[in-house]
């Protein structure tokens, strides 16, 4: 039996497929403003951060310091504002097992807690598109919203532990897609961090963190969690 009481999966790309469209709108965006960089370099350097963040991270390879705060501002608002009518019009789904993957889980008495580089209101819209409530689905939500320091600061991870009166981080894992989720969870301490294939990175970059685990998708930890 596992002793892990607290499980801290990221959103998109991890446990909800909505086929990187945050990803395709930031590439979109930078190509708009007119800096070339391909998709793949945006999932490089951008996945799993907050995104004013990555904003800046991108913009950094592409113009000097002088511009690069103005720059970034007008990026994010332009960003929020396109991805907002790209949400409006999408169609999201889970990966194949997830939903009752999370469901078990909580049966099992361990704690499932959502967390992404978004702000509340994205995070919000994909969850009510799901249909998947607080306690029922998962047990609590936290966003970029939520901390001072996204990923790979592990303040998300251990706002978590606190939520729960989980103070031994050995006690913890975290999953997700991207270099900086599994970051996340060894700077906070995770006695386990995933890295998952069916979201922004590949096997190669997910590897040079080091997780414990690469899987090809979250569910797959239900013969080591349950």
């Amino acid at each position: 039996m596992t002793s892990i009481q607290l499980v801290v999966f990221d959103m998109a790309g991890t446990t909800i497929d909505e086929d990187n469209v945050v990803y395709k709108t930031l590439h979109k965006v930078i190509k708009e403003i007119g800096y070339d960089i391909s998709l793949k370099d945006v999932l490089t350097i951008a996945a799993g951060k907050e995104k004013f963040q990555a904003i800046i991270d991108i913009l950094k390879t592409n113009i000097d310091q002088d511009n690069l705060s103005q720059k970034a501002e007008q990026s994010f608002l332009r960003f929020k504002k396109e991805l907002d009518e790209a949400y409006s019009t999408l169609t999201v789904k889970t990966f194949p097992g997830v939903d009752d993957f999370l469901i078990d889980l909580r049966k099992n008495g361990i704690k499932v807690v959502l967390n992404t580089g978004y702000n509340s209101k994205v995070a919000s819209l994909l969850l009510d598109k799901l249909g998947w409530t607080q306690g029922q689905s998962y047990d609590a939500l936290i966003t970029a919203d939520d901390v001072d320091k996204g990923r790979p600061a592990p303040d998300m991870i251990q706002k978590a532990m606190t939520l729960f009166s989980i103070e031994d981080s050995s006690l913890v894992l975290k999953a997700g897609d991207s270099i900086v989720d599994v970051e996340e969870g060894k700077n906070a301490g995770c006695s386990i961090t995933v890295g998952v294939l069916s979201g922004a990175q590949t096997k190669e970059q997910l590897a040079s963190a080091k997780p414990t685990y690469i899987l090809n998708n979250v569910s797959e930890l239900r013969n080591i969690l349950l």
